[in-house]
């Protein structure tokens, strides 16, 4: 049987050591015995040591050092101390300072047992809670996309439905939803993953280079053409081309992109020759385009010939339940990036985080995490370490509205404003918010009724 648990005893005269080694425990624990001379952290280090065991008595101040030392080499460590019965406000506090357990002298059997078997639940459950952390990530982890969402669930289903049969797939969302990653994930789900997928930024792209980009051109065809060019289409043929910001593409160039829809076949710039061209079109606006149909900046057949599969991808303020799994997977990859041991955000930024409305969405919230993460020198991300205008943004929203001299306010007005604040801060929590204000429930709802407060 393999055992449970790696204890290290230090022990000056050996006595704990023997007092423990002879409970003859040995098939769930292994005892290793760290002397004053030896350099316990080896130890620990080389043996994989879970639970550090020492006496209490015989030095107070050098056992409150080598806990903090021990937390600081490793968290997860388990520090037990043995000593005289200790005052019950004295035993909490050990524990508040990182201990994980008291035993009393004279030393029993049961209550040795008992710590052990704490020990080894609270690390199974940890381990259990890992495991299924790992399984939920893998879950909520689509093809490079992260989300655990219904609304991603959905869109990750439909991209496993239509990867494999698709010809155009238009992709809607805000900027920095994460469009083109959907791009990638239906290449990768597609039979043309071996293929190439080609990226065009409309964005980016100036209106005169729009045709020459996307048809290339021959030697000779205007000014500075000085040899042969291949287009973006012919690059994309048997693959996939991604064009980004389709709401962008000029009425000119439009008309021969629904002609390479429907028959298949371009000419470049300078040529006479048609070509075809097998290759399936996935595009993707932050526009609506219906709209920019109606302002004749669209043409509408183009925009049916596109539509065949919608994929629309929503803002991160509509799906606040995604943002610790992207924010987990974020902070993971800036420790890793920036050598850093970052264990997550403070309750302060958490809820910044939730409350806030992400205009730039999730490229903006990685934006914000890899800036804390290069600033951060504690364990949590805090406000200090996010940019201004969210520091702001906390300060605004947890400040009540000031009363001033050119703006009197009844006490009416103060008692209003004042449930408003707590409501906002207690997330709409009726009972919280009486709580605070000590008060009945009943009190508050009527008092939202005279001021006729929506909660």
């Amino acid at each position: 049987m393999k055992p449970e648990l790696n204890l290290l005893i230090t022990d000056e005269d050996l006595h704990l050591y023997d007092q423990i080694k002879n409970y003859s425990l040995a098939d769930n624990w292994t005892l290793y015995l760290g002397e004053a001379h030896e350099d316990i952290f080896s130890l620990i280090k080389n043996n994989n040591i879970n639970v550090v065991v020492t006496d209490f008595d015989r030095n107070r101040s050098k056992a409150l050092a080598l806990l903090k030392e021990l937390k600081k080499f490793d968290s997860l460590l388990d520090v037990i101390f043995i000593g005289k019965p200790l005052a019950s406000a004295n035993a909490v506090e050990l524990i508040n300072q990182g201990a994980t357990d008291y035993l009393e002298k004279p030393l029993k059997l049961d209550s040795v047992q008992k710590a052990i078997k704490k020990i080894v639940d609270k690390r199974a459950l940890r381990k259990e809670t890992f495991l299924l952390e790992k399984r939920l990530d893998k879950k909520y982890f689509f093809q490079g996309i992260i989300g655990k969402s219904h609304h991603m669930l959905e869109v990750f289903s439909l991209i496993e439905k239509i990867s494999k049969y698709f010809t155009s797939v238009l992709i809607t969302g805000e900027t920095g939803t994460g469009k083109e990653m959907v791009a990638r994930a239906i290449h990768n789900l597609s039979h043309a993953k071996n293929k190439n997928l080609v990226i065009f930024d409309c964005v980016s792209t100036p209106e005169s280079l729009f045709e020459s980009e996307l048809f290339g051109y021959m030697k000779g065809a205007f000014t500075g053409a000085d040899k042969n060019k291949k287009g973006l289409l012919e690059e994309a043929h048997e693959g996939i081309i991604f064009l980004d910001e389709i709401g962008e593409i000029p009425l000119s160039i439009q008309s021969k992109l629904l002609r390479v829809l429907e028959h298949r076949q371009y000419r470049p710039l300078g040529s006479n020759t048609i070509r075809k061209v097998d290759a399936k079109v996935i595009v993707a606006t932050n526009r609506n385009l219906r709209e920019s149909i109606k302002n004749g900046a669209f043409r509408e057949d183009l925009f049916h010939r596109l539509n065949k599969i919608e994929i629309h991808l929503p803002p991160l303020r509509k799906k606040p339940e995604d943002i610790p799994l992207l924010v987990r997977y974020f902070l993971n990859y800036y420790n890793k990036k920036f050598s850093k041991k970052l264990r997550g955000v403070s309750l302060q930024v958490q809820k910044l985080f939730h409350r806030y409305e992400w205009p730039g969405n999730v490229r903006e919230l990685e934006n914000v995490l890899e800036r804390a993460s290069m600033l951060s020198n504690k364990k949590f991300i805090d406000i200090t370490d996010l940019p201004k205008y969210l520091q702001e943004n906390f300060a605004s929203e947890n400040k009540i509205p000031f009363i001033n001299k050119e703006n009197l306010s009844s006490l009416e007005d103060i008692e209003k404003e004042y449930i408003i604040y707590l409501l906002k801060l207690t997330e709409n929590s009726v009972m919280k918010t009486a709580k605070i204000l000590k008060i009945s429930r009943t009190t508050l709802y009527n008092k939202l009724r005279k001021y006729n407060i929506v909660h």
